[in-house]
């Protein structure tokens, strides 16, 4: 990306969490802290890349990604691609625990993904020193607060998500909530799953 360049695009944003995490790293040594952490990032990340995101930061465990900057495939597209790779990610950590349980961390960590579909500003963003590339606005904010909303183990979307992959994935209304900094409440959705042609919803 060029310098000091800014556009607003259409993009599908990603946030997940780990429940609990922060409680459990408070009773482990700073090695042991690192090393699972690391790792859970590192996978996070292979995820992340294979589908097409772009990582735009970690906080502690938390990770935030976008899909459409700074290629799009399409609105459809990336959006699809953000939710295979959320459901690729909610699957990989069932399979860490068992790596973090042989280390010693009974608790069973689970992740919790919030995703929505907005326009953004997108650009290198901070201070004249260190500069992140980044992206700005209330429909950051909206997958963030989606996040903090959805049950541990469970991704919940947005209605302009659930729009662009409704032919490919079974979605689960969970009706109003009313989400920070917007006025109105917001109809959300779980993620089930991939739809079959058995599904009743099958094609609408």
């Amino acid at each position: 990306h060029k310098e000091n360049t800014y556009s607003r695009k259409k993009l599908t944003i990603f946030f997940s969490d780990i429940v609990g995490f922060t409680e459990v790293s408070d009773k482990l040594d700073a090695e042991l802290l690192a090393e699972v952490l690391n790792n859970y990032l590192n996978e996070m990340v292979l995820i992340a890349n294979k589908h097409g995101g772009t990582i735009d930061k970690f906080i502690g465990d938390a990770i935030v990604v976008f899909f459409g900057d700074p290629v799009s495939r399409g609105e459809s597209e990336d959006a699809i691609s953000c939710v295979n790779m959320a459901f690729e990610m909610k699957n990989r950590i069932l399979e860490l625990r068992d790596v973090w349980h042989a280390k010693g961390i009974d608790k069973l960590l689970e992740v919790r993904i919030g995703i929505n579909t907005g326009f953004v500003t997108v650009g290198d963003f901070g201070s004249e020193k260190r500069k992140d590339y980044t992206i700005i606005g209330k429909d950051a904010n909206i997958a963030s607060r989606l996040q903090t909303a959805a049950e541990p183990g469970s991704i919940l979307i947005s209605n302009s998500t659930r729009l662009l992959v409704k032919h490919k994935f079974k979605t689960l209304n969970k009706g109003m909530i009313q989400v920070k900094g917007i006025a109105e409440p917001m109809q959300v959705f779980e993620l089930q799953g991939e739809l079959s042609a058995i599904d009743p919803d099958w094609k609408i």
